[in-house]
């Protein structure tokens, strides 16, 4: 099956070259030279604009979208939708909130384009493990494009699936990511309990690997986890700011929509934000109460 792919940042590029492993030609557009050039020293074809790209497509075009969710989507959208005809599919694998997708979806059908939104999880490691699809769309659509998912799925029956109309694809990986900052806040806390203890100089990357085979906690994040502890058992380096994407927001506003209890996602979220503040106002005003309501004292910067 021909692909486009627009987007050849590294995920991107990754996930050309398993197309490509699985028999699918692909052609890359992505507006820096630099990542044209990866994509073709890697046999992919490359456009050097949209119009180039669509035009080396046959009808109807398959186009795979890995740009950054909000208004880089939109600007994408905008610019490639004049140039796609009745029956072509645009294939969402970014991380675009649901609900865009859905008004994106609404509007191209207007025009008879085929939108499917494809949740996409697995990160660097998609290009050597495979990665998980949750694609949302209709399912006369998602049937024919079948086999792009089982091409970078981990397996063609295994990691992917349809789960629903437009925007569902989107709205579970949401959710999957949410549920991902409650694990990561759960593996750091532990791991710091165990670096706090002094007086048994615990070794944490023994002990992560200790926990990867048969414990009840063990995971792919632990194997991670795991990886980063042997190459820097004390972290040295990285500094104690934690991003976020968004899509944990989205899950907490979710819950909070429906009136779901999330409170390790929800606190985990928060932790992030924590994690930013380097002049913290809030821990300052915290030690100014506790010494005006009981005299104590106050550590000086």
């Amino acid at each position: 099956m021909q692909i486009a792919m627009i987007g050849l940042g590294r995920m991107g590029a990754n996930m050309a070259q398993r197309l490509m492993r699985g028999g699918h030609e692909v052609i890359g557009f992505d507006p820096a030279p630099a990542a044209r050039k990866l994509i073709e020293d890697k046999g992919a074809q490359a456009a050097s604009s949209l119009e180039a790209l669509v035009a080396k497509l046959k009808a109807p075009r398959v186009i795979w979208l890995m740009v950054p969710a909000g208004a880089i989507t939109d600007g994408t959208l905008t610019a490639l939708s004049p140039l796609l005809a009745a029956g072509d599919s645009i294939i969402d694998g970014g991380n675009s909130n649901y609900r865009d997708t859905q008004r994106r979806a609404a509007a191209l059908a207007a025009r008879q384009i085929n939108y499917v939104d494809s949740g996409t999880s697995g990160g660097v490691w998609g290009l050597t493990e495979g990665y998980s699809l949750m694609i949302g769309g209709e399912k006369a659509v998602v049937d024919r494009l079948r086999p792009i998912f089982e091409a970078l799925a981990p397996a063609a029956d295994k990691g992917w699936g349809h789960v629903g109309a437009v925007g569902s694809g989107h709205y579970t990986k949401m959710i999957h990511n949410g549920i991902e900052y409650g694990l990561m806040q759960a593996y750091a806390e532990g791991f710091s309990i165990l670096q706090h203890k002094i007086e048994y100089k615990l070794d944490l990357h023994q002990i992560a690997e200790i926990w990867r085979y048969g414990s009840v906690v063990r995971s792919w994040l632990l194997d991670l986890t795991a990886d980063a502890l042997e190459s820097n058992p004390t972290l040295d380096g990285i500094a104690p700011y934690v991003a976020d994407s968004g899509e944990g927001r989205w899950t907490v506003a979710e819950a909070i929509e429906l009136g779901v209890p999330a409170v390790a996602i929800t606190a985990s979220l928060l932790e992030r934000f924590r994690s930013r503040e380097s002049d913290s106002f809030i821990d300052k005003l915290l030690a100014a109460m506790r010494n005006q309501f009981g005299g104590h004292e106050i550590k000086k910067e």
